[in-house]
């Protein structure tokens, strides 16, 4: 009988994480203007594409959580190829260390701002556990994800190479807790999920 129980919770997880992988959200076309927009740190590619959306005039400001301590604003427009809007309108957040710590950065910034609509910039296999941290910590909030594809990750055949199942393995799982969390507690009662990054050279939440 437990066998029985733990098949089925073993093949439960497995076609989950199929349909997880399958579901990851595509590239889509930038908004035409939203309030402000919010990039999630980790590959470099988030953070190029965030700015690329504030340079086009999608939203009013840019905040980029999760920044490491040592890197300042200067180093961080020269490797994300900012301009002049990046100079008055990009801000810098650096106490993030999780996706959680970017939903409650990203929230004190809003609120602060009064700002109604958010773009989200991550990685497309870390955008639905950043939606729910976010959602939770920003009912009020719209947000409109802007998905980026990892250039680590070779989507085509990502069950057969062992770095591809194991980051999107622990993001699937990271999710599942993630999902639970959030309707048992509120968000300063939630205990962390990612304190170590999975890679990036600008991250500190992953």
């Amino acid at each position: 009988m437990i066998w029985k129980i733990v098949l089925g919770v073993v093949g439960a997880y497995v076609l989950g994480f199929v349909i997880f992988v399958a579901t990851l959200p595509a590239p889509v076309p930038a908004p035409k203007h939203v309030d402000a927009i919010v990039a999630l740190t980790g590959e470099e590619k988030r953070v190029d594409a965030a700015v690329s959306l504030l340079e086009d005039g999608v939203g009013k400001r840019l905040l980029i959580t999760g920044v490491h301590k040592e890197i300042t604003k200067d180093e961080l427009k020269r490797v994300a190829h900012g301009g002049r809007r990046f100079d008055c309108c990009a801000d810098m957040g650096y106490q993030a260390e999780d996706t959680q710590g970017n939903a409650d950065e990203a929230a004190g910034w809003t609120r602060a701002h009064g700002y109604k609509s958010l773009v989200v910039v991550t990685t497309n296999y870390h955008m639905p556990r950043s939606l729910t941290e976010f959602s939770s910590e920003m009912p009020g909030v719209k947000l409109e994800p802007y998905p980026v594809e990892s250039g680590e990750i070779d989507y085509r055949h990502w069950w057969e190479s062992p770095r591809a199942l194991r980051v999107l393995n622990i993001e699937y799982a990271k999710y599942l807790v993630s999902a639970v969390l959030v309707r048992l507690f509120p968000p300063k009662y939630r205990p962390a999920l990612d304190r170590a990054a999975l890679g990036g050279k600008v991250h500190r939440a992953s």
